[in-house]
């Protein structure tokens, strides 16, 4: 997974997602991760979970995709992820060191499924509102890689 080297590259996927101008096909996880931690640099978790809902709902529709891809529980799991992440990294990192760390710990999309069996986590229920995990508790988790010195 590449990374970034400037904030410019963040902003340009952040405002390419908040202005819908980011293809569908070209919107992944990487970029979910990267608008979650733009977002919860200047946001409290619960305000930056209302405004990743809110501008992924706009993301849906504008691109004329069904709703029912949107799933509450894995956008809530990610962004308690991440937020989770983050708090363990120095107060002075820079937005471009937090965004490549949190992918490098992150890359895999299909880690929410080490919480969650497909079921519960592909139900009608899980898609509405988050449900706790049936596997094992998010909190548990450990960054693959230690955020406690960071080398400059």
């Amino acid at each position: 997974m590449s990374t970034y080297q400037t904030q410019a590259q963040i902003n340009a996927v952040v405002q390419g997602f908040q202005s819908c101008t980011t293809d569908k096909a070209e919107f992944k996880h990487r970029d979910h991760l990267t608008v979650a931690v733009a977002y919860l640099r200047e946001l409290t978790l619960e305000q930056s979970l209302d405004k990743m809902r809110e501008a992924l709902l706009r993301f849906v529709d504008h691109h004329k995709v069904d709703r029912q891809k949107y799933n509450e529980t894995i956008t809530v799991f990610w962004f308690q992820m991440v937020a989770a992440a983050m708090t363990t990294m120095p107060a002075n990192v820079t937005v471009v060191e937090q965004c490549n760390r949190v992918l490098e710990s992150f890359s895999n999309a299909d880690l929410v499924l080490d919480y969650y069996t497909r079921d519960l986590l592909f139900s009608e229920r899980a898609r509405k509102e988050f449900v706790e995990p049936d596997l094992k508790d998010w909190r548990d988790a450990q960054p693959a890689n230690s955020y406690t010195s960071i080398s400059s």
